[in-house]
């Protein structure tokens, strides 16, 4: 019984130092796997969000270039139909202008005197050679 002790005694130091060993060395291994683990979960994570942010990116990207077209188009189709309106009328207003040029001066040649019709037209076309001007400046200012 003595020798059985005395066994127990000698072996159990050398027992306890491995067991102490190989439960570091599980607990090392057991930490290890859990952070690469957690490591690879974070930047699989990361990898995912930042794709998901591109492809966003990408569809806001070409939403806004077609907004932007369809809007150039519709500012560009607005601007060619306003100079086309204005150009017809300033031709409109100048024949006018040019007609009652003619109606003046035919009055002028066939009147001795100055009559009363005559200062009416001169007025009128007066009137329309303002409205002109004023055509001519709205137009410099759409260009």
């Amino acid at each position: 019984m003595s020798d059985l002790i005395l066994e127990q005694r000698t072996a159990s130091p050398y027992d306890r130092k491995t067991r102490k060993k190989r439960g570091n060395r599980t607990f090392l291994v057991f930490i290890g796997v859990w952070l690469v683990l957690i490591c690879s979960g974070i930047l699989g994570a990361k990898w995912y969000t930042d794709r998901i942010q591109q492809k966003i990116a990408a569809d806001l990207e070409r939403q806004t270039a077609s907004q932007i077209t369809a809007m150039q188009q519709t500012y560009e189709a607005r601007m060619l139909e306003l100079e086309t309106n204005y150009t017809a009328d300033l031709a409109e207003l100048k024949a006018k202008v040019d007609a009652l040029n003619e109606l003046l001066t035919f009055t002028k040649d066939n009147a001795d005197s100055k009559t009363d019709n005559s200062n009416k037209l001169y007025t009128q076309l007066n009137e329309v050679k303002k409205q002109l001007n004023e055509l001519k400046k709205s137009l410099d200012v759409l260009k």
